[in-house]
């Protein structure tokens, strides 16, 4: 039975989670247990998916058991990272590294982020072990998780022309619920919780709107009201933008289809 590990920011736990709750050929789920699995577990629980939480060293190496279904190994890293992206990147490909001698197939969930990882399917093209980033039609890697959920490249520079010259900050209901987090991890401020501070930043960056992007996800419950009270505490116009999974869903497709072709263990 072919196994799929997805490796990915917690930025993207929603669009994992759309991927785990629509994919019938899933037999079996694994959860590399870490600090930063807590939110996609408690999610995989409220919607009722079965899963099986293990150490990194405790991940079964690949079993000759043949099979059409799949397992698939999720394994979800620190916001931190983005910090520093020589970190991002180091951090990145040792876990690659550690997950290809249990895995048939990687897809990273992840963008450039500071084009440190536009080199990483190359890097690893003589791994034994696929492996794949987000990446649109044109195959061109995405920029990050806001340009994944916008459509790509191409879309998301249409949005930023749309809102002419107005700096807009994208909350996604991921970054929305983490943006305190997300401020002080992206460097805009130290300390978030200093309002006074992080309005400054922003209004020298020349953000005055917040775009709510909707991602017709719904397992971050908040996110209105985490939309909101940014918009309050920093005075920006809220606007509504419509995102897509269509990026998402075509990687994930293209990155399994690939797998189950190659692995001799996929044919029942």
């Amino acid at each position: 039975m072919p196994v799929i590990t997805i490796l990915g920011c917690r930025m993207f736990e929603d669009e994992i989670m759309h991927l785990l709750e629509n994919d019938p050929e899933i037999e079996e789920v694994l959860v590399v247990e870490n600090e930063d699995c807590v939110g996609i577990m408690k999610k995989m629980a409220e919607a009722g998916l079965a899963y099986t939480a293990l150490s990194p060293e405790k991940i079964p190496e690949k079993s000759s058991e043949t099979g059409k279904g799949l397992t698939l190994i999720v394994y979800m890293l620190e916001l931190a990272l983005h910090a520093i992206p020589e970190n991002l990147k180091k951090t990145v490909y040792s876990k690659v590294e550690l997950m290809s001698s249990c895995s048939d197939g990687i897809l990273l969930f992840y963008g450039l982020c500071g084009n440190v990882l536009g080199k990483i399917e190359e890097d690893f093209k003589d791994l034994g072990c696929q492996v794949c980033i987000l990446k649109e039609e044109n195959g061109e890697i995405v920029d990050d998780c806001i340009g994944a959920v916008l459509g790509g490249r191409k879309q998301y520079l249409e949005v930023l022309k749309s809102c002419r010259g107005v700096g807009t900050f994208f909350l996604t209901p991921m970054w929305a619920v983490n943006w305190r987090e997300m401020i002080r991890t992206s460097g805009l401020s130290q300390n978030p919780d200093d309002i006074s501070m992080s309005k400054f930043v922003f209004d020298y960056a020349g953000y005055k709107r917040v775009a709510r992007l909707d991602t017709g996800l719904a397992y971050e419950k908040d996110f209105d009201a985490c939309v909101k009270e940014f918009s309050t505490l920093f005075e920006f116009e809220v606007t509504e933008l419509e995102g897509t999974l269509h990026l998402i869903e075509n990687c994930y497709a293209k990155t399994k289809a690939s797998v189950f072709e190659a692995c001799p263990r996929s044919q029942a």
